[in-house]
């Protein structure tokens, strides 16, 4: 794949202090106008809303966005700002949601890997799926959604966000059948990146990145490479949970994070519903907003939070 971008150019003084983040409501697909009253709260931006990809591709090639424009439309009209993350990994058993023809064509492998829970230890039981994007039919098949998406939508929503990086497969058993290697998937994940990007130029681009298969502390150099990658491109990056130095995430996202506040184009760190299971090591409860928020404000540098409808202080 060519990928031609310009750098930008960021110049930080020292100790240049970050505004805090704008409050985003995260959700699903389906459900935003049964939370309307708390979009149309002022402290609330806008919205981050997940589709998954069998929902916006029926049938091969045929496209349905009616869920995005309705969501699309609802946003404008309240003033409030849409973020579309277009899902390819699910957390169900039951949740193979691909189109069809990716699950049934021979060329597509299956289409899906089942995530366990403990993987290579023979008695893991699947708790959800992952597209093959390793399988270069399967890529390119997301690929065509991701410009078919751009074509329509760039300027007009506030951002697109690719799912997280982290996969749980048994890796060795994929290997054998489907092909699987961590080089290739993170080659695979660099690549849907890039087309993300031309396909959105008006838009922010925001890859979610927490861990990488294979990886730990950086030592296949996979986190360093997608950080310098999209500094580079004007590419924003961020994460499906907030858990203030938590000692997994420390030794892999969250020091880039720190490292790189100020020269990415957008970060966009997410408190998810199990985000808020999460409980503070000094105070032996559950992590506040404001802990929340001085976390990614010192530390990650998010530009935007993107909150569970499940938050306490959400509710009425």
């Amino acid at each position: 794949m060519k990928v031609l971008f310009c750098a930008l150019a960021f110049t930080l003084s020292a100790g240049t202090a970050f505004a805090a983040p704008a409050n985003y409501l995260y959700t699903s697909a389906g459900e935003l106008e049964g939370l309307k009253a708390i979009v149309e709260r002022p402290d609330i931006a806008g919205v981050q809303v997940v589709y998954n990809w069998r929902r916006l591709e029926p049938k091969q090639g045929e496209y349905d966005f009616s869920a995005i424009d309705a969501d699309l439309g609802m946003a404008d009209a309240l003033g409030k700002k849409l973020f579309i993350q277009i899902q390819d990994r699910f957390f169900s058993p039951d949740a193979r949601n691909l189109p069809a023809y990716l699950l049934e064509e021979p060329q597509y492998g299956g289409g899906l890997v089942p995530q366990m829970d403990n993987p290579g230890e023979g008695k893991a039981e699947a708790y959800g799926w992952a597209a093959m994007q390793w399988n270069e039919n399967v890529r390119a098949r997301y690929q065509a959604l991701l410009k078919a998406l751009g074509e329509k939508f760039d300027g007009r929503v506030e951002g697109i966000n690719l799912p997280e990086t982290a996969i749980d497969i048994d890796m060795k058993a994929e290997a054998e059948k489907s092909g699987f290697s961590c080089d290739a998937y993170f080659a695979a994940e660099l690549e849907n990146l890039g087309v993300a990007r031309e396909a959105f130029t008006r838009s922010h681009v925001v890859q979610y990145v927490n861990f990488w298969p294979c990886e730990w502390g950086n030592d296949h150099k996979y986190m360093s490479r997608l950080f310098d990658f999209a500094s580079a491109n004007g590419v924003g990056l961020g994460g499906p949970d907030i858990i203030p130095y938590r000692k997994g995430q420390m030794k892999n996202s969250y020091p880039f994070f720190n490292q790189y506040k100020g020269k990415l184009d957008f970060v966009g760190m997410a408190v998810q519903e199990p985000t808020l299971t999460y409980k503070n090591e000094k105070t032996g409860k559950p992590f506040t907003k404001d802990e929340f928020l001085a976390f990614a404000t010192d530390y990650l540098g998010a530009d935007a939070v993107f909150w569970s409808a499940q938050t306490p202080w959400l509710q009425p």
